[in-house]
């Protein structure tokens, strides 16, 4: 398969497209987000190209009129603009690995519906899962909010609901998140296996890409994608003021 890795830019579309914001604004350089707790994917600011101190400080007043954190998202391109929101006192936050992997070679491993349920909304169960992870309504009217083909997965361990996932479609990627296994049924499997269903259903929807992002300090997770097969494909942080 000739199958090419996507960019960073790439993936950053695609979570746009997949996890998308309540809101979008333009303050010179930058793109701005209005998240509505929906957590900080969709509530930072991210630079397209370069910025001066000036269009940098408009930034800030317009997240701090917006009743936001000052949060903004850095990636390799913006290296110029770390060192400047080191010098004003902002802190890392959560660095984010990417991975990415042809979408059939996780689809080859999906056991044909007998661990994950689709749900076109999200069920009770689900959102019992969910809440339980920290995953609330603001993150649910994320899911809500995204506009191409998307679907909810209900994980099982036999007949016990133990896991729920949201995977959806921005062009040809699809992206998985929130992914959330019960803590008395992790390290069975069922994150790998609700990760291949979700594939599986992404290539009914015409993908050629299945990616997803993770916290980088959670190992176990990163270490279950990388023996998915899935390939890092770049990383972002925040830089946050309060």
């Amino acid at each position: 398969m000739n199958w090419h890795p996507p960019t960073e830019a790439e993936i950053l579309q695609t979570v746009d497209g997949t996890w998308p914001a309540a809101r979008y604004f333009d303050s010179g350089p930058f793109t701005l987000r209005m998240g509505h707790d929906g957590g900080q994917r969709v509530s930072a600011a991210s630079l397209n190209g370069s910025a001066t101190m000036a269009q940098i400080g408009a930034a800030e007043r317009t997240m701090l009129a917006m009743d936001q954190p000052r949060l903004f998202l850095i990636n390799s391109a913006n290296g110029a603009l770390d060192q400047v929101l080191e010098n004003r006192g902002y802190t890392v936050k959560d660095p984010v690995s990417m991975f990415a992997a042809p979408a059939g070679l996780l689809a080859a491993q999906d056991q044909k519906g007998l661990v994950a349920i689709r749900s076109e909304a999200p069920l009770a169960i689900m959102r019992e899962i969910w809440s339980a992870g920290g995953i609330g309504p603001g993150r649910l009217a994320v899911m809500a909010r995204a506009k191409g083909p998307k679907t909810m997965l209900l994980g099982r361990i036999g007949d016990t609901p133990a896991g729920a996932a949201y995977v959806a479609m921005h062009g040809q990627n699809a992206m998985l998140h929130a992914l959330e296994i019960m803590p008395a049924h992790r390290r069975k499997g069922l994150g790998l296996a609700m990760t291949a269903a979700a594939a599986a259903w992404a290539i009914e929807q015409g993908a050629k890409t299945f990616s997803l992002v993770a916290v980088t300090a959670n190992t176990a997770a990163c270490g279950l994608y990388r023996h998915l097969g899935m390939r890092g494909v770049g990383h972002y942080h925040y830089r946050k003021k309060d």
